[in-house]
């Protein structure tokens, strides 16, 4: 496990599976999501069968709070490309309609950037979010993660269109004390 002050990193288990369907299903939520549709048990157990098979280009973790072991969310880095040391970094917090937030998830999103480039050894961790997405906005803003650009009209939601914003971090920010 990773181990933080108030929550720790561990493995995804089958276990965790209805618990993060539950909250990925959940409208609120949904709506930030890459898949917005529903998922049922078959989807959410697929999807975990292929982190696992691929492990090698996707390292989700549970975040789980420290002084109870409860389940809060998940978090990772995916589509790990070892040659250009770059990935995807997605997070959410279930537990008590998080989302995100100020404590739970940046102290998650301090241990994955810290097991990105410190273990990993990646040097660029990027982000794609949606125009909507104003908790993540101020989220990646805190972590100083640069907005690098938006794709414009990407998002059907609502009947209108929204734009991709796509942020990152290089190992060389954290180094400079960004």
């Amino acid at each position: 496990m990773i181990q933080g002050e108030n929550i720790g990193l561990r493995a995804l288990e089958r276990d965790d599976l209805p618990l993060l369907m539950q909250w990925r299903n959940k409208q609120s939520m949904r709506k930030f999501f890459r898949e917005t549709d529903e998922i049922n048990s078959y989807k959410q157990e697929h999807w975990f069968e292929n982190v696992m098979a691929k492990s090698s280009i996707h390292k989700m973790f549970a975040i789980i709070k420290i002084d109870t072991g409860e389940l809060m969310g998940a978090c990772g880095l995916c589509y790990i490309d070892w040659v250009n040391q770059s990935a995807d970094f997605s997070i959410y917090i279930g537990y008590k309609d998080l989302y995100i937030d100020d404590i739970f998830a940046i102290e998650a999103a301090q241990l994955m950037r810290d097991y990105g480039f410190d273990v990993l050894n990646l040097h660029r961790l990027w982000a794609e979010i949606y125009s909507i997405d104003n908790a993540k906005k101020d989220f990646f803003k805190t972590l100083d993660f640069n907005l690098d650009g938006t794709f414009r009209e990407t998002y059907w939601y609502k009947g209108k269109w929204h734009d991709s914003l796509f942020y990152s971090l290089l190992s060389t920010d954290k180094k400079n004390g960004k």
